[in-house]
């Protein structure tokens, strides 16, 4: 078993990212971590980001119903209003909200020791920054190069996992559903734009900074309290893939992201940032978008 996890990139690919010290989590201070606590804490993970992403739309969509109308989101505007809060509220929740609930409720006794405050002898929970993100230093060739080759291994993958998931009736009579993004109606150019911008651009951003920034990172370091490096891996690439098939909440769709989850994951555990996922995100989204908004396929 490793003594030690490491996060960050294996390879500096800059000189931004060499000053960025990694991450290490220490086997002898948690060797005896119970491994119910362990199971506990990943589940509260998963049930935080999933049931942020979800308040956060239900917020932002009622309150948008209340001031504006119901109809307000037949246009591509406000749909693109919509989504961009919606994101943007469940970041906050997903990586702003968890430091303070600890101290909050106390889960942490607060005193100050010198000029750090510490919680039960440890140092007050702080909002991941951006280099435990995975957004350190910014994108290189080697992350262009690399979002290259995961989106043809991601072809493979969901071809793969589709043609597996056929032989189940249920699942081949839902396999040509469309997914609902939002946008059911563009008029104009600038419709386009706007829907273009939303699903392509600002999707694939909040999307990699929570679940494979901020989700795979937690889970990461949790896991490596019981299991060794690889084990951890594995089962955290599973568990972050399959909450991001979840919350898409339509079989076929599920699917195919699980699979687009998995290489993105492995794209941040190679890279040790989320840059190669974002360009391999933006790439798979900016193929869907033209397929359905310019050749109407879909």
């Amino acid at each position: 078993m490793a003594d030690k996890v490491d996060l960050s990139a294996k390879k500096p690919q800059n000189k931004a990212r060499t000053k960025t010290p990694k991450t290490e989590v220490d086997k002898t201070k948690t060797k005896n971590v119970a491994w119910w606590k362990v199971v506990l804490d990943i589940l509260a993970l998963l049930v935080w980001v999933g049931a942020s992403v979800v308040v956060a739309q239900l917020v932002v969509g009622h309150l948008m119903i209340w001031i504006l109308g119901a109809e307000t989101f037949v246009q591509p505007v406000w749909t693109a209003v919509f989504s961009a809060s919606s994101y943007l509220l469940a970041l906050v929740l997903v990586i702003l909200v968890p430091p303070k609930i600890s101290v909050a409720f106390k889960l942490v006794n607060k005193h100050k020791d010198g000029k750090i405050k510490t919680i039960n002898n440890k140092t007050t929970p702080k909002a991941m920054g951006r280099t435990e993100l995975g957004l350190r230093g910014w994108p290189t060739w080697t992350d262009i190069g690399l979002s290259l080759v995961g989106f043809i291994v991601y072809l493979m993958l969901a071809a793969g996992l589709t043609a597996l998931f056929m032989f189940f009736p249920w699942f081949a009579e839902v396999a040509d559903q469309s997914q609902d993004v939002g946008f059911n109606v563009l008029n104009s150019g600038l419709d386009r734009v706007v829907a273009f911008i939303t699903l392509v651009v600002i999707a694939p951003i909040a999307e990699e900074i929570i679940f494979r920034g901020w989700l795979y990172r937690k889970l990461r370091i949790k896991l490596s309290e019981k299991t060794s490096n690889l084990t951890g891996m594995v089962i955290t690439i599973l568990l972050v893939s399959l909450l991001f098939g979840l919350i898409h909440m339509q079989w076929n769709v599920g699917v195919n992201v699980f699979a687009l989850s998995v290489v993105l994951c492995g794209l941040r555990e190679i890279t040790g940032t989320i840059y190669a996922g974002i360009l391999l995100h933006m790439l798979k989204n900016g193929i869907a978008f033209y397929m359905l908004y310019v050749l109407g396929i879909g």
